[in-house]
């Protein structure tokens, strides 16, 4: 893979990127390609510019990744003659990889299939499903009391979301690592987990099922096989909720964590330019992070009036000129073979789109951040056959990565005493947890500023979240937040030295120093921002336009120099020389010009017909509404026969959730309305895992 292809990420301000790469070629409907082996063979078709995986058979519409995780079914391809999905599917070098809408070559149906083996089973006292926070912490917790444990992941690597993290976590230092990077974090658990001998790990090796007898289904080396815990523990995190709306499947639009696992697990720009939707923490940090590989974002919108999520966040994407426009949505995205453009509105109290308050803005991206829904299935099958299961994490409750280690290690001591031991839940975990899964309170007044010294540091911390990294770190003990809780904002109580430790570890990036020692008169300061974009888009000596602490200009600065180490893990800290009045005020450096969007000219009418529910089978929103109007069922499984709805490789996980948003419309109570019947298996199973053959075609 050449230097400087347009598809990789080749510089990034946290993770390595360097260095040789292992390579492998391939075909995608008869064009050779190179990937990097190994790697999912949807980031190897992006990395190489491939967006569109195939076309539906039922309109020929163009069809592309959504969730990158498994899930949905929107990267569908054909290797060596088996359909898959190509983010769950290794690439190897030579696979002959095809669209499903360019009439591949089947086996036949009488293909020699190797004669069925015996099914390989195994006896545990607990299997843990979900290599996650979550599911980490409990094996440790499990294994360090002499519990025979089985990890299972559908990975090839442990860690779940924390290994596309980016950012310095809240919560607290001495609980659960805040103020380390997450994709750390991830590395730390799984050491901990390895180093257990007492925990059987397997990566590339999802749980598919829950069956009467207590046995639970495990597809291992290829094979179907047969697990029988004393307990289950299903901490298999959660799936992202997708929006309907006009282009809404065209591809170019991901979800948010789709995004992140394309550009911080494997390295792949599929974007030029992207709009994030969704002001939560998610849609936040991803629009930071698309900033830090390169990618520039157009805007965020949030349909509430306020963001969701940490403000500390909203403010360093507008510091770097990140319009955040809140009550606002997507009206529609426009595109032929992708994403082209996007068109949002402005909202009125009842979330509808205000005519005439349009904006469009160019990008070849949208990015959903619209919620999480706990992927439960196993869960939920295994209460129902009588096994004895359990949840963790995100499959249990959604919460920030700090809830879910705790979560890990108190279920795993709920687990411990079921099972006989004589342990207890400490109360001071349980406290923890309640503490950490507080949601952020509202903004309150800055503190002022301290009385004139020569050094001090001001806080930018304007809601009470959990988070203690900056006062574990000063020397003096000079930061403070309240006795006896992580929940609070921090103070400064005492001398400040100047030592910048504070700044280099705050994940919300809202300390910065000013020091006014170096100029006698009084006329200019020092002012040192923490910084985590590229290296190269700051020099010293460059004049920089300076913002406030919500991206407000506030004037001009110089770059004096640029601080970089290890002790600052990846961070840098920018020196910056500004007048003295205005030292108190700089929180950030611009990166761009906040873009107002361009008048979309006009528009066609938002019709339901355009607007497509169900994924897998191209149903719209016109034809579950004509049949809900036309049948009055409240049954989910009615919906399923006559439309096809949740019949597709999804299983039902994307349209679910919008097929009872249509029945409330339409004044149906969603509690009331008959759930879909599950499927024995909750992923494809190939057959030849049954036949102990391994899965062929897709490199196990």
């Amino acid at each position: 893979m050449s230097a400087g292809a347009p598809y990789r990420v080749e510089r990034h301000p946290v993770f390595d990127v360097a260095g040789p790469q292992e390579l492998g070629g391939f075909t995608f409907d008869d064009r050779p390609l190179v990937g990097r082996r190994a790697e999912a063979l949807s980031s190897a078709l992006l990395g190489n510019g491939v967006v569109v995986l195939g076309r539906h058979r039922r309109d020929g519409a163009p069809q592309g990744i959504f969730c990158a995780d498994g899930q949905c079914a929107q990267c569908q391809v054909v290797v060596d003659g088996v359909a898959v999905k190509a983010c769950l599917t290794p690439l190897r070098p030579g696979m002959a990889v095809r669209s499903l809408s360019s009439d591949p070559e089947l086996p036949p149906d009488d293909a020699a299939l190797p004669p069925p083996g015996p099914t390989p089973e195994l006896v545990t006292d607990v299997l843990v499903v979900g290599g996650g926070p979550a599911g980490l912490t409990a094996a440790v917790e499990l294994a360090d009391h002499g519990v025979d444990v089985t990890l299972c992941d559908d990975k090839a690597t442990l860690g779940g979301k924390l290994s596309l993290q980016t950012h310095n976590f809240f919560g607290s230092v001495g609980d659960c690592y805040a103020g380390t990077r997450g994709c750390e974090i991830g590395l730390r658990l799984e050491r901990e987990v390895r180093g257990r001998p007492a925990v059987r790990v397997w990566t590339r090796s999802p749980a598919v099922g829950v069956f009467d007898g207590g046995s639970v289904g495990v597809v291992h080396d290829g094979r179907f096989t047969r697990v029988r815990p004393r307990a289950l523990l299903v901490a298999t995190g959660a799936r992202e909720k997708a929006l309907a709306f006009p282009g809404s499947e065209l591809p170019g639009v991901y979800g948010a964590g789709a995004f992140q696992t394309l550009v911080n697990r494997d390295r792949v720009k599929p974007s030029r330019r992207l709009l994030v939707v969704g002001g939560g923490n998610v849609g936040l940090i991803v629009a930071y992070q698309a900033l830090q590989a390169g990618i520039d974002v157009a805007a965020l919108v949030e349909l509430l009036p306020e963001c969701g999520g940490y403000k500390v966040h909203r403010d360093k994407i507008l510091r770097l000129g990140v319009p955040v426009l809140t009550s606002h949505t997507v009206v529609r995205a426009v595109g032929t073979e992708r994403v082209e453009r996007v068109v949002v509105a402005r909202v009125d109290a009842g979330g509808r789109p205000i005519a005439g308050s349009e904006r469009a803005f160019d990008v070849d991206t949208v990015l959903l951040a619209v919620g999480l829904s706990p992927v439960d299935d196993l869960y939920a099958e295994a209460r129902r056959t009588g096994l004895r299961a359990y949840s963790a994490g995100d499959a249990h409750t959604i919460a920030e990565a700090s809830v879910a280690m705790f979560s890990g290690r108190i279920v795993a001591r709920e687990i411990l005493r079921d099972l006989g031991q004589e342990v207890e839940v400490p109360s001071t975990w349980v406290a923890r947890r309640e503490e950490m899964s507080r949601r952020p309170g509202p903004a309150l007044e800055p503190y002022p500023v301290p009385a004139p010294v020569g050094v001090y540091p001001i806080l930018r911390c304007e809601q009470e979240i959990p988070c203690d990294p900056c006062t574990e770190v000063c020397p003096r003990k000079s930061l403070v937040i309240p006795e006896g809780t992580i929940v609070g904002r921090p103070r400064l109580v005492g001398e400040c030295v100047g030592c910048l430790r504070c700044l280099a570890v705050c994940p919300g990036l809202a300390i910065t120093l000013v020091d006014h020692r170096g100029d006698r008169a009084g006329l200019r300061a020092k002012v040192t921002v923490p910084w985590e974009m590229p290296e190269e888009w700051l020099r010293a000596g460059e004049r920089v336009l300076t913002t406030g602490r919500e991206g407000e200009p506030v004037g001009e600065g110089t770059v004096v120099r640029v601080l970089r180490g290890k002790a600052l893990n990846r961070r840098q800290l920018v020196v910056l020389d500004v007048p003295a009045p205005l030292a108190d005020l700089v929180a950030g450096i611009r990166y761009r010009e906040p873009d107002a969007g361009a008048l979309p000219g006009a528009l066609p009418p938002v019709l339901e017909r355009d607007v497509i529910v169900c994924r897998c089978e191209r149903v719209s929103r016109a034809e579950v509404r004509a049949f809900l109007t036309a049948t009055g069922t409240h049954d989910l499984n009615a919906v399923k026969a006559a439309l096809r709805c949740g019949m597709g490789p999804c299983g039902g996980r994307t349209c679910t959730e919008e097929i009872l948003r249509l029945f409330r419309d339409l004044g149906v109570d969603p509690r009331t309305v008959t759930p879909p019947v599950r499927r024995p298996f909750t992923q494809e199973v190939p057959v030849c895992a049954f036949l102990g053959a391994g899965d062929r075609g897709t490199g196990a």
